[in-house]
């Protein structure tokens, strides 16, 4: 007779949890083309001592360690995955990760053209009317 070690429901529905939070800022990143450097924890005690050092106090957990995923952008800490879906919801998310908005960039650069073009246009015309006066 032999045993085989079963999973426990619960942690392997806490673990798929976990993966699907990861799994949501990782998609949200690469759609974005945010480069980002994804940390296992789960290999190098180093980066896991590093992660629960560099979380504020008041973020972290009344009881036991903060789960993945925690998201940093350097060694600013930004927040853990409720923070980041709260953010992402209000439209706030490239604050949260400490970096200038994709959107207003692009408006802006949108914004130039059409001004750089509308100049073009109205010196083409002041041109035209200074030859013809």
């Amino acid at each position: 007779m032999w045993f085989q070690r079963s999973i426990s429901p619960y942690l392997y529905v806490f673990s798929l949890q976990i993966k699907k939070k990861q799994q949501d800022v990782v998609r949200f990143l690469e759609a974005n083309k945010i480069e980002f450097e994804e940390v296992d924890i789960t290999m190098s005690e180093e980066q896991r001592q590093w992660m629960y050092k560099n979380i504020p106090p008041e973020k972290k957990p009344a009881q036991g360690n903060p789960l993945p995923p925690q998201i940093f952008n350097g060694d600013r800490y930004c927040g853990d995955y409720d923070s980041f879906f709260e953010s992402k919801e209000s439209n706030t998310v490239f604050s949260f990760l400490g970096l200038k908005s994709q959107l207003a960039s692009k408006v802006g650069t949108s914004f130039c053209i059409l001004m750089c073009i509308f100049l073009e246009f109205f010196l083409r015309i002041a041109v035209k009317r200074l030859l013809n006066f």
